[in-house]
């Protein structure tokens, strides 16, 4: 994988977009904020059975309100977030979180087994390996049984994979789309390497999504130890996922099946892709998709607005944090006001220039009071957050430029004071294992540690 971005990087030069172009089309969110309905207004949220009155979504969101020490976050952030997404806030779901590589294999190993009508598999990398290949052997087996398969790969992400790997699938009847070929004789009207689908999306039967940063690759397949690592082995990979079950698949089926339209994917047979759901817990789940456009870039404005409306805790884990003004000056305003704000990054990742670029805004943020923290053992790769012990988020943003304004994400924020709770057991654990960057001690690092950070940091709106 670590030769995914800089690939891009020697591609996107060649390319007739131009490189950077796409730097200046972030939204401003406190326009966003400015121009939202008042937070009192009845919210929209949908059951399986459909929307519910206003009556009935103010008293789910009281009783939400009173699970938990008082915060405004839920009513300001869901009166931006309405104003802003067609995607409804739905009740009655069962989300259960997969802290591991491992755990995220097995419930979707689970979920396909269990297939009846369709599987839909959206991802940026899935590789010629041990488990890519027990997945492909899978969806074949499945497809031969009748579940009709679909996937999306991104050009990109897979490039590695011999056109072999992705022709036997075919063969055996499952349908493949190559999102945005690198081969522009492929390209699906404009050819746009600037634009990769970074989303990881399984859905099985319209009931169950499985969702977050894990790629399809043997990278994840072994678990943090907890200790340290012999020298000269590769370390485990650390990457987080959610499953959810009830209402809120309808929602991952939407965004999966636009991109498959988007990328002009083969004529779909007459699955029934929106079955009759029904609640499967007590979460209500918002699932947030975007797609570059100053005005689509979702999952961005969704974390800018719930870390300025944080009011006790802002507890996140990201692999690539090469933060925009906006989300940097969210979080240090958040430490000034009190907030307790945590961040555990990567200690090693694959991508040397985006640790160092990450490392030059460490003295601003801890200068404000945020603490950080480097994640060791592990190559850390979750995308994920708590904010006041009941807003979390689990997806594949990164909160980098090539993320935030260029690719296809998705996130899923979870309004669940008990998901929050698994959501904070996992950040301790992480905590558990990191080493806290101290101010005293930053301040004094070579002039070498912060020649290399500035030199990373000109690569901000690239990585």
């Amino acid at each position: 994988m670590t030769f995914i971005k800089p690939l891009l990087l020697l591609l996107l030069s060649v390319s007739i977009l131009g490189i950077g172009s796409g730097c200046a089309t972030l939204p401003n969110v406190s326009e966003k904020i400015d121009e939202a309905p008042n937070a009192q207004e009845p919210h929209q949220i949908v059951s399986a059975k459909g929307l519910l009155s206003p009556k009935q979504s103010q008293a789910i969101m009281e009783r939400l309100q009173r699970s938990v020490a008082p915060t405004d976050i839920l009513e300001r952030y869901i009166a931006v977030v309405e104003s802003v997404t067609e995607s409804p806030l739905t009740k009655g779901n069962k989300v259960t979180l997969l802290a591991d590589g491992q755990a995220a294999y097995d419930a979707m190993f689970k979920a396909i087994e269990g297939a009846r009508d369709h599987i839909h598999l959206e991802t940026f990398i899935i590789d010629d390996d041990d488990v890519g290949l027990k997945f492909s052997a899978l969806l074949l087996k499945k497809q031969a049984e009748g579940v009709q398969v679909n996937l999306i790969y991104d050009s990109v992400g897979s490039i590695k994979n011999p056109d072999s790997f992705f022709q036997r699938l075919r063969d055996g009847g499952i349908q493949v789309v190559e999102f945005n070929p690198v081969n522009p004789m492929k390209a699906h009207g404009n050819w746009l390497l600037a634009h990769p689908d970074h989303r990881k999306i399984l859905i099985v039967d319209g009931k169950i999504a499985i969702t977050g940063g894990i790629n399809i690759s043997s990278v994840y397949s072994s678990r943090p130890s907890g200790r340290d690592e012999e020298e000269g082995k590769p370390l485990p990979w650390r990457d987080t996922d959610v499953q959810i079950e009830g209402p809120a698949a309808a929602e991952f089926q939407k965004l999966f099946l636009e991109t498959w339209s988007k990328q002009n994917g083969p004529e779909r047979s007459g699955q029934n892709y929106y079955p009759k759901l029904k609640e499967e817990g007590t979460a209500l789940v918002q699932v947030l998709g975007s797609t570059p456009g100053t005005d689509n870039r979702i999952t961005f404005i969704a974390y800018v607005v719930a870390i300025t409306f944080a009011e006790h805790s802002i507890h996140l884990t990201n692999a690539y944090f090469i933060p925009d003004d906006q989300i940097l000056k969210a979080f240090t305003d958040a430490a000034r006001r009190g907030v307790d704000v945590k961040i555990i990054l990567p200690a090693a990742t694959d991508s040397t220039l985006a640790l160092y670029a990450a490392r030059y805004d460490y003295s601003e943020l801890l200068e404000s009071g945020v603490k950080i923290y480097e994640r060791r053992n592990a190559l850390l790769h979750a995308k994920t957050a708590v904010i006041d012990g009941v807003w979390s988020t689990v997806g594949s943003t990164n909160l980098d430029y090539w993320s935030l304004v260029s690719d296809d994400e998705v996130n899923a924020v979870v309004l669940s004071r008990e998901f929050a709770a698994e959501m904070e057991k996992t950040f301790v654990r992480d905590l558990a294992q990191s080493h806290e960057i101290k101010w005293e001690e930053w301040k004094e690092r070579s002039l070498f540690s912060m020649f290399r950070e500035w030199f990373a940091h000109l690569f901000d709106h690239w990585l």
